[in-house]
């Protein structure tokens, strides 16, 4: 997931901040990382990275998030993000607060 920041009246446009799977993506894309791929092969291409799961930037250590996940072989890149996806919902919505959470984070 991706979210554009606030403008601040400028004519350049912004970048966007980089969560959950789109972050683990963007990283894997500097990787050498070759699919099928174990486990333990993500981690060591990933290292120790902590990946922020809101627009926040609250972050999981990865290590964290592919423990809550059972496949341990990923067939492709889609398929390992596809398994992290509902990890990181789960942390956003743990730690949003419910919807009275996600309403103040629109606004902050």
């Amino acid at each position: 997931m991706g979210v554009r920041p606030p403008t601040n009246g400028g004519d350049d446009e912004p970048e966007s901040i980089e969560f959950g799977i789109a972050a683990v993506d963007a990283r894997l894309k500097q990787t050498d990382l070759e699919f099928p791929a174990t486990e333990a092969e993500v981690r060591e291409a990933l290292g120790t990275a902590s990946i922020p799961y809101d627009v926040k930037g609250n972050a999981v250590a990865l290590e964290k998030a592919l423990e809550m996940v059972d496949v341990k072989t990923f067939e492709s890149r889609q398929e390992l993000l596809n398994a992290l996806h509902p990890v990181f919902e789960h942390y956003r919505e743990e730690r949003s607060g419910g919807i009275l959470g996600r309403v103040r984070s629109l606004f902050s």
